[in-house]
């Protein structure tokens, strides 16, 4: 595979081997790699809870489990008055 870099990529490449964290490009790049492969990890991981999540949440609602929107908001109004108010 070739792979084409970019003028600031290569001198941002050097600068990491300059300031001896890397022995070399290609550790820079694996690194790079690494790291990535980790974040599309746990990206694909926080989808997955949040479709659980959003699943759990649908049958919640579909048991009538669920609250109403407006007051749930009321409510947290409320608190924010009254934690201002003792703040005073």
């Amino acid at each position: 595979m070739n792979i084409s870099l970019k003028p600031e990529q290569k001198q941002f490449i050097q600068s990491l081997v300059a300031s001896g964290k890397f022995a070399n490009g290609e550790e820079v790049i694996d690194t790079a790699l690494r790291l990535l492969k980790k974040v599309q990890g746990e990206y694909e991981q926080w989808i997955e809870e949040t479709r659980e999540k959003i699943d759990l949440g649908i049958a919640q609602l579909d048991r009538g489990e669920g609250l109403d929107g407006e007051a749930v908001v009321a409510r947290i109004r409320e608190r924010f008055k009254k934690a201002r108010q003792e703040r005073e």
